[in-house]
Formats: structure tokens, C-alpha cells, sequence
């Protein structure tokens, strides 16, 4: 265990965070399948900035060499934006590393796009497939607080979008909502008329405006996210525009996170390798959950770093939490 990030820390006597991870990805750029945002087509406008870092293969070597030091007990893979004609292959991807060790990953979150014709068809095979819990499709966003997409298609307002994302129900599938910080008031009204759906708002809801005015924004939304039932949150992706790490807006956004959301009802997750892009390393990551954390109780602790996850992702800590890393 790294003690040089727990040393001094508000933390229980005798506690060390086993970790679940909640949120993270894999890629083989050397292998069969294809990421064309990071081989082929470089997006300029990234939202954490210059990406050029991580544009390497990133499998379960490098992340435990980027986790070196901590108990990593597992992980849950959410999709990594593979190509679009490539959805139930990188479950396939996924269950093939699974094979090699069941940690690394213990469950996935897939992708679908809600307006394709053969959706059906698409979430039938994410079904079959044993790992997949749940899937992230990310609704089309505006570009800034200024700007407005109400109503085009692919938006939260877009009722072909709302009817694929209900779709979810009929296989038991959780919906992983990620949207920056503006869109989470209008994510609120579209997920209290969900059904059946658990919905887990990605990276602390992307308080990606740290000014006044934008963590009003942000705290408004993640408020009517957390008043819903099923709601629950990824303590991840601090990062700000452009490569900034800034830890103590950070540790702020990491507690006001838990108190709006609860412990019971939130996940840390590393976002690796993303979260490398502001964040030097993992330890940093660390070191800013827990001073969010300060105070927390073993069982607060515990929910954050495995147990939620574990509950929402179906996974069965049991032989994780009995495994030496």
C-alpha cells in the first residue's frame, strides 16, 4: 500500500482503500480492433486538452503498473469509444482479457447507439455477453453553457434517443450518463421519467467551470440527480481544460460530490488512463479522493472504494476481496 499518500491523512485507524475501480479503459493498438479517435483522427478540442499522452496501448500491464502500490482488487471497463461498427467486439476484447485474469476486468459497461436501426439487435448481443452490465451512449451536447442543442437529434430531447436509451430496461442494463456540468438539470428531467434504468452520472458530473457561476450550475444538477431514486456517482475525472490538475478545487469538488450523493450512492474510479492527461499519477488521484474523503467511517470508505460499485455492477466481491494482488 502506498503509505506515503495515507500517511497523515483523516483517516480510521487500520484502514486501507481496497479498490474496485469503477471506471476505466483498455486498448490494443497493436491488435485487431480500432480506436479512430486516438489511432486515426486527433480532436483538437478534447476536453481535457492535448491527448498525444495516451495515444499507446493500454491493457492490464500498464495499468497495473500505473496502480503500482495500491490494492486493486478489480475493475469495471467502460467503453473506450472503439469503432462504432465494433460495439460487441470489444466485449469480445473484454471477456478475452477477463479470461487471462477475472480482475482485470470483472464487469463492463458497453456501448450502443440509441439511433441505430439494428439497436435491438446490438443490446441482444451485449446481453449474451457475460460481463456487460450496463451501457454508456453519450447524448449529443453543447459545446459551452452559452450554447444550446435542445430538440436536435441525438439530444436528451430527441424522442428516437429517449426511446432507445428505455430500450435498456428490457435486459436489465444500467445507463451511464455522462454530460458536462450544464446538461445535468435537463439529464434530471429525462432520468426521473426512466423505469427500471439505474443511471450513474460519469466524473463527478464534469464541473468542468470552476468559477462561481459554473459550480452553481453544477451543484443545481447534481442536486436534482442525486433527489432521484437509482441515481448513483463516479468520484472520477477531476481534470480541467487545458491539462490543468488543480488538487484543491479538486478536494472540494470530491466532497461536496459525497455530501450531495452520498458515500452509499458514489464509486471512486481512476479514469485511467484519461486521468494521467492532468494528473501526474495515480497517486495524485489518490491523495485528492481521500482528502475529499476526510472524516469518512471505515463503511463510508468502503462503500466509496468498492462496495457501491460492486452493488450497482453486479460484481461478487467475495473472490476479488480474497485474492492476493
Amino acid at each position: 500500500m502506498n503509505a506515503a499518500v495515507l500517511e497523515g491523512r483523516d483517516l480510521p485507524e487500520g484502514w486501507t482503500p481496497r479498490i474496485l475501480d469503477a471506471h476505466h479503459h483498455f486498448w490494443d493498438l497493436e491488435g485487431d480492433g480500432s480506436w479512430p479517435w486516438i489511432q486515426d483522427e486527433y480532436n483538437p478540442d478534447f476536453f481535457l486538452g492535448d491527448y498525444n499522452a495516451m495515444r499507446r496501448t493500454f491493457l492490464h500491464e500498464q495499468y497495473l503498473e500505473a496502480t503500482r502500490g495500491w490494492d486493486v482488487i478489480g475493475t469495471v471497463h467502460c467503453e473506450a469509444e472503439r469503432s462504432r461498427d465494433e460495439e460487441v467486439a470489444e466485449d469480445d476484447f473484454l471477456e478475452g482479457l477477463h479470461a487471462v485474469d477475472r480482475r482485470f476486468p470483472a464487469a463492463a459497461v458497453a456501448h450502443a447507439s440509441f439511433l441505430r436501426d439494428d439497436l435491438d439487435e446490438v443490446l441482444a448481443a451485449h446481453a449474451e455477453r457475460p460481463l456487460v452490465r450496463g451501457i454508456r451512449s453519450k447524448p449529443v451536447i453543447a459545446r459551452s453553457a452559452s450554447e444550446s442543442v435542445v430538440g436536435q437529434p441525438g439530444t436528451l430531447q430527441d424522442p428516437r434517443w429517449i426511446a432507445g436509451l428505455h430500450r435498456l430496461a428490457e435486459h436489465g442494463f444500467s445507463w451511464d450518463l455522462r454530460v458536462p456540468f450544464y446538461h445535468l438539470a435537463e439529464a434530471a428531467d429525462l432520468v426521473a421519467e426512466l423505469d427500471g434504468i439505474p443511471v450513474v452520472v460519469n466524473h463527478c458530473g464534469l464541473p468542468l467551470d470552476r468559477s462561481d457561476e459554473g459550480l452553481a450550475i453544477w451543484r443545481n444538477g447534481m442536486h436534482r440527480l442525486a433527489a432521484l431514486p437509482g441515481t448513483t456517482v463516479k468520484v472520477s475525472e477531476l481534470g480541467l481544460y487545458p491539462n490543468v490538475w488543480n488538487p484543491e478545487s479538486n478536494i472540494s469538488v470530491v466532497r461536496e460530490t459525497l455530501q450531495i450523493f452520498g458515500h452509499d450512492r458514489a464509486m471512486f474510479a481512476s479514469n485511467l488512463p484519461v486521468a494521467t492527461l492532468t494528473a501526474a499519477t495515480f497517486d495524485d488521484v489518490m491523495d485528492v479522493v481521500l482528502r475529499g474523503a476526510a472524516g469518512s467511517t471505515a463503511a463510508q470508505l468502503d462503500a466509496l472504494f468498492h462496495n457501491t460499485a460492486a452493488r450497482v455492477y453486479r460484481v461478487d466481491l467475495t473472490p476479488l476481496l480474497t485474492t492476493e494482488s
